[in-house]
């Protein structure tokens, strides 16, 4: 695909990388919790901000409707089929970190639901962070997929309300661009 004039190459590989990176923490730290930690075990760290611990989570964030495991599947799969869909147009450097922190986040989930137990398409998403205390008594037990989620949903949110599309440029700066622009887009990147 021919990139728009002024635009550059799109984002592709900058998706990819912090997606990459994500779903190898992402699955490197549950294979580490599940060979090492025994479920329900708590394991206190710097000095009681954090206990790791062993929990399955079939629901979906915070444990919430568990009994529709292969829904929340479902929508993961989507969200990976739409970002993956989106990155060809995708110009801003900005949007292509925050997309590629959800889309490694969805897929190191997705696995999990794919191949644990209890089976294919229900299987209970190992998470091991608690933060404040043990088991969640003071937040939601949580994973590297969710944190990375959670902070690509923030990025996005910003980047939406400060209006920049995923071509890096800004909503309504359009052909006459905006103040101080010199009649083009402003973007991320400037």
């Amino acid at each position: 695909m021919a990139a728009a004039p002024g635009r550059g190459r799109p984002r592709t590989r900058l998706l990819l990388a912090p997606a990459a990176a994500v779903l190898l923490l992402d699955l490197v730290t549950k294979l580490v919790v599940v060979a090492t930690i025994e479920p329900g075990e708590d394991i206190r760290a710097l000095g009681g901000a954090l206990y790791l611990t062993h929990l399955r989570n079939t629901g979906a964030a915070f444990s919430f409707a568990e009994g529709f495991t292969v829904v929340f599947t479902l929508v993961a799969a989507a969200v990976v089929v739409v970002i993956v869909r989106t990155a060809r147009r995708l110009f801003s450097t900005a949007w292509a970190v925050a997309l590629g922190l959800v889309l490694g986040g969805a897929v190191g989930n997705l696995i999990d639901r794919i191949f644990r137990d209890p089976g294919f398409l229900r299987g209970g998403v190992v998470d091991f962070l608690s933060v404040f205390g043990p088991d969640g008594e003071v937040w939601p037990v949580f994973n590297v997929a969710d944190s990375a989620i959670v902070c690509g949903g923030i990025l996005g949110a910003v980047l939406a309300l400060r209006g920049i599309d995923f071509d890096g440029a800004r909503e309504g700066a359009g052909s006459a661009g905006s103040a101080g622009s010199g009649g083009r887009p402003v973007t991320m990147e400037e």
